[in-house]
């Protein structure tokens, strides 16, 4: 909870030896190479230490530094000593390239193991269908052990480090890891920070009794306290769980319960909670996760007053874990669930007054909300003047980008910028509410709502891709002209995420046009909870329908956009992306720069006409020599651009890449060179 007192000074740094005895029993190899190895993580932990005996000093000034840090630093070396050799490897190559993840080349995949593959060992044999996309990375959710029966999906952990039965054991989830990295694919784990089951053991034992359990959460003997942090506490499932507190007969307590009265939070101004988290994050590592998604962390601190989100303590232990997690698998990425405000987003990548080193990756919620925003208007106005708000991205972090993803999507539309281009908010808000439900007027979607909330004018809204995008109603109403378009939209909006910036994300099913799923409806335990309806199992099927089928049309589609961006070094991330407005209002136009790879220029017609446009708009960009990749419904006639109905074009200038500065051709050469530097991409190391 919060910490009150002066701003504490920067300290001096704290030097920690090697703590005795973390060697016995941990196998760590024989002879000189074990005694490098510790040596580079002794090194790497003497880098960090003034860093983090600063982050410690402001997070708990009322506790000895050094010997937080002590305790800190033994769980850090233990683990760095059980690093296994193959992810050491790992671990090396990506040190000379820290970069790695911003490739072009990096292509994510989201999917829920039992759904996609029934086991861990079912995940591995399908892994073929990953490579033949050119996945680069794997999100995995719903894997760690969650409580029985009702559990948010698989985020109510009862055990950080041990895999759900029903999908296999430890030595299942090592193996796939193992198979990932084999064929050049990262493999990215939840862990759910912010709060545990009930049934966790730290949970059972503050039940049975234990103080120091119960210190590790938020508990208060009467409604006196809970009272007062209600007032200013907005309510994140107001339907499935209204409140923020839930009494507990075995703690005789209200114990703080954020999102659902079986996910208990964590007091993180309890140290004892950051050092048990940091071995949850490093036992993860050590068992092949590259990428450990924070869930929820904007929520991690508590703050009387405020809505205790993104509060300053929540990004100090963000960059407390990096730190630390770079000394014993310094390989491993962190990144950002944190489904905010874009003002409050950027900081979780780091970008403060100065530059931080904090998570290395954040989702770009904005990016979905604008992007079905002017699906569902044919109109860029809003989505041009959200976007362009966001600050610049710190050049060593980046982003994931999506276009649907496991959860719902909350209509985050900024009053002031709405307001900007003619909008009312809250009207506006309830309009998209109600078109991906499918109710309003001229509406091409089928959806359906989540956790309405009337007191505040906010529902959201759940459904794949394939339906909000219009192909479930163009395949009930038969109508072909309707269905290609509805195709054409879900390629957009896959098109846009694949270009703005950041690892673009395929959730489960989008890339064979996966429709909604109506039969959670049927099942007691997932019937109160939407979401379910986006979150289908895999249809191998599809892969055997006709060339011409939706599923295999989706395919072919995005098979060409990862193609293409994969050999389009000027897509990595580490450069900005600039907002174009244009009179057309259907069009939406971005250009990225990156100081290494040049520029790129995107444009597309999110409405379903085609538009024309003057040509002059690829030198706005800045292209001396423009060169279209997609080769789709894009035209340049002079003087004019032509965008057929939702379509988008991907340019680069024909200057860039290449050796530079580039001397001149010998003046005996007679013979044109057939290099071409967009002819390949820089293989990911992953």
């Amino acid at each position: 909870m919060e910490r009150k007192g002066e701003p504490v000074s920067v300290v001096a740094p704290v030097q920690v030896p090697a703590p005795a005895g973390i060697d016995a029993g941990i196998d760590v190899g024989s002879g000189a190479a074990a005694d490098l190895e510790h040596e580079r993580a002794l090194h790497r932990l003497d880098a960090i230490t003034p860093r983090v005996c600063e982050l410690l000093a402001h997070l708990y000034p009322t506790h000895d530094t050094a010997r937080l840090h002590a305790r800190l630093a033994e769980v850090t070396l233990a683990a760095a000593a059980r690093r296994r050799l193959e992810l050491r490897r790992l671990d090396a190559r990506r040190e000379v390239e820290p970069r790695w993840f911003q490739d072009a080349a990096q292509i994510g995949y989201v999917a829920y193991a039992e759904r996609f593959g029934g086991t861990l060992a079912g995940v591995t044999a399908r892994l073929g269908h990953l490579s033949d996309l050119h996945v680069t990375y794997l999100h995995l959710m719903n894997v760690l052990r969650a409580r029985d029966g009702e559990n948010d999906g698989g985020y109510a952990i009862v055990d950080y480090t041990d895999v759900d039965p029903s999908l296999g054991t430890r030595d299942d989830l090592v193996a796939l890891a193992d198979d990932l990295h084999r064929r050049g694919i990262a493999l990215c784990l939840d862990l759910v920070l912010n709060h545990t089951a009930a049934e966790h053991p730290w949970a059972l034992a503050a039940k049975a009794g234990s103080a120091l359990h119960r210190d590790r959460y938020l508990v208060f003997p009467d409604r006196t306290e809970p009272d007062a942090w209600e007032r200013t506490l907005p309510e994140v499932f107001p339907e499935m769980a209204p409140g923020n507190f839930t009494w507990d007969d075995d703690l005789q307590g209200w114990v703080w319960t954020t999102f659902n009265s079986y996910q208990w939070d964590l007091d993180y101004a309890n140290p004892d909670v950051v050092v048990e988290m940091l071995a949850v994050m490093l036992e993860l590592a050590n068992l092949g996760v590259d990428v450990l998604r924070l869930d929820a962390i904007a929520f991690t601190w508590k703050r009387l007053g405020t809505n205790c989100q993104n509060q300053p303590e929540a990004h100090l232990l963000a960059q407390l874990f990096r730190a630390y997690v770079s000394v014993a698998a310094p390989g491993v990425v962190l990144k950002a669930e944190a489904i905010v405000a874009p003002r409050d987003l950027v900081p979780y990548l780091g970008a403060h007054r100065h530059e931080r080193p904090e998570c290395h990756l954040a989702y770009h919620n904005q990016l979905m909300v604008m992007v079905w925003n002017s699906l569902a208007t044919a109109d860029a106005r809003l989505a041009v003047e959200s976007l362009a708000l966001l600050p610049p991205t710190p050049r060593e972090a980046g982003w994931v980008s999506y276009l649907r993803c496991h959860d719902d999507i909350g209509w985050a539309v900024d009053d002031a910028v709405a307001g900007q281009v003619g909008l009312d908010p809250v009207a506006h808000r309830a309009f998209l509410a109600a078109f991906y439900r499918g109710d309003a007027p001229g509406s091409f979607a089928i959806g359906a709502p989540f956790s309405s909330n009337p007191a505040v004018a906010d529902e959201r809204t759940c459904g794949t891709a394939a339906s909000l995008a219009g192909i479930e109603r163009a395949l009930l109403d038969g109508d072909p002209e309707v269905l290609d378009l509805a195709v054409r939209r879900l390629l957009l909006g896959y098109a846009i995420v694949c270009s703005f910036g950041g690892i673009p994300l395929v959730y489960m099913g989008d890339e064979i046009a996966l429709l909604n799923d109506w039969s959670y409806r049927d099942r007691p335990e997932q019937a109160c909870d939407s979401r379910w309806v986006h979150r289908p199992y895999m249809d191998w099927s599809a892969l055997d329908q006709p060339a011409d089928s939706v599923a295999r049309r989706v395919l072919a589609g995005m098979q060409h956009l990862i193609d293409v961006r994969r050999r389009t070094p000027a897509l990595s991330a580490g450069g900005e992306t600039y907002l174009h407005r244009h009179d057309r209002l259907s069009v939406l136009a971005y250009e990225r720069r990156h100081p290494v790879h040049g520029r790129f220029y995107g444009i597309a017609n999110v409405g379903p006409r085609s538009v024309s446009l003057t040509s002059d708009a690829l030198r706005w960009a800045g292209l001396e020599e423009p060169v279209e990749l997609l080769g789709g419904d894009v035209s340049v006639d002079e003087p004019w651009l032509r965008l057929g109905p939702l379509s988008m074009g991907w340019f680069v200038d024909a200057r860039d890449g290449g050796v530079q500065p580039a001397p001149p051709a010998p003046a005996s050469s007679t013979e044109p060179s057939t290099a071409s530097p967009r002819s390949t991409a820089r293989s990911p190391l992953a």
